[in-house]
């Protein structure tokens, strides 16, 4: 996609469910590969990220696209319908550090969203791309534009962008085969006593609260390793290292261990007894890749941002 001005998206909208009864026959066959079976006119891909994000059920209860079938489930279908508007480009507030024929290397700040969803359709990291970089890779779809991973709203940080499709589909398998590094500062509630170490758990998309992520048996592989940079009264500045992508995967490890982020409202990290911070407390310090074009090795470090910069220094004068 190269000279973006504006594109046509879609907005997804909850549309009403059906009911589909597994026959016996069916059993040992794949879900997803059965729903293409049932539902002809979605894609078998559309059909895995329907499943992977919670408007596929079976029994009530979320799966993976790999589920076995048993023969005789349940599974609710429930397919979003689509409302067309348009992308335009857009000034929102981003800092590009890096940029070149293929790529771009920005800083997010916390509060602005990578790409459209429902509720932030026209304030998003991509409306401020179109208007800021001549082209975007468009393999990613109409949707995200030159959008090889992202940032949570309220993280900060440095990013990837891909600016044609060549860069995107090296840089997503560098992202799939863990050859791009990344290392985040968070300050977590309570002191870890253990200077580093590796949280080694599953994640996988709660069963019931569809919005949250969880550490589940049956989840997919996560592994982050942390290193303690600083303890205060009741909380611990500390530099992690996700070995995997999984979605919140900082947020939900640390909070799995007691020790969630400060200023997370989903996962804990509003506590009565610290300062509350304006917003999360997570920055994306550092993010290092091999060139999908040259193989140089490169890496780009932004320091945190004023607020997390003084809530370090609330800690420091012992109001934790």
């Amino acid at each position: 996609m190269s000279e973006v001005e504006k594109s046509s998206i879609k907005d997804p909208i909850k549309n009403e469910h059906s009911f589909v009864v597994v026959e016996d026959e069916a059993k040992g066959e794949r879900l997803d590969v059965y729903l293409r079976a049932k539902l002809p006119d979605l894609s078998r891909e559309r059909i895995k990220t329907l499943i992977e994000e919670g408007y596929i059920l079976v029994e009530g209860k979320s799966v993976k696209p790999s589920y076995k079938l048993k023969g005789g489930e349940q599974v609710l279908v429930r397919i979003p319908v689509e409302k067309e508007y348009s992308l335009q480009p857009k000034e929102v507030p981003f800092e590009i550090l890096y940029e070149d024929e293929d790529l771009a290397v920005i800083y997010k700040p916390a509060g602005i969203v990578v790409h459209p969803a429902p509720g932030h359709l026209d304030d998003t990291l991509v409306h401020g791309l179109l208007l800021k970089l001549r082209s975007l890779s468009g393999v990613g779809g109409e949707l995200r534009p030159g959008i090889v991973h992202r940032l949570d709203k309220d993280t900060s940080g440095v990013m990837l962008v891909a600016k044609n499709d060549f860069a995107h589909k090296k840089l997503t398998q560098d992202f799939k085969e863990r050859r791009v590094e990344k290392e985040y500062l968070a300050i977590v509630y309570g002191r870890l006593t253990q200077k580093e170490g590796t949280l080694d758990f599953p994640i996988g998309r709660h069963p019931v609260q569809r919005k949250k992520m969880t550490v589940l048996k049956e989840g997919r592989q996560a592994l982050t390793k942390y290193k303690v940079l600083k303890l205060f009264k009741k909380a611990t500045l500390v530099l992690a290292k996700p070995l995997t992508g999984r979605t919140h995967q900082l947020r939900v490890h640390f909070s799995y261990i007691g020790h969630p982020i400060l200023g997370d409202p989903i996962y804990g990290g509003l506590k009565p007894d610290v300062p509350r911070p304006e917003r999360l407390m997570l920055h994306a310090y550092r993010i290092s890749f091999e060139h999908p074009r040259t193989g140089a090795h490169l890496t780009f470090t932004k320091d945190p941002p004023e607020d997390f910069e003084q809530y370090l220094k609330l800690l420091e004068t012992g109001h934790s």
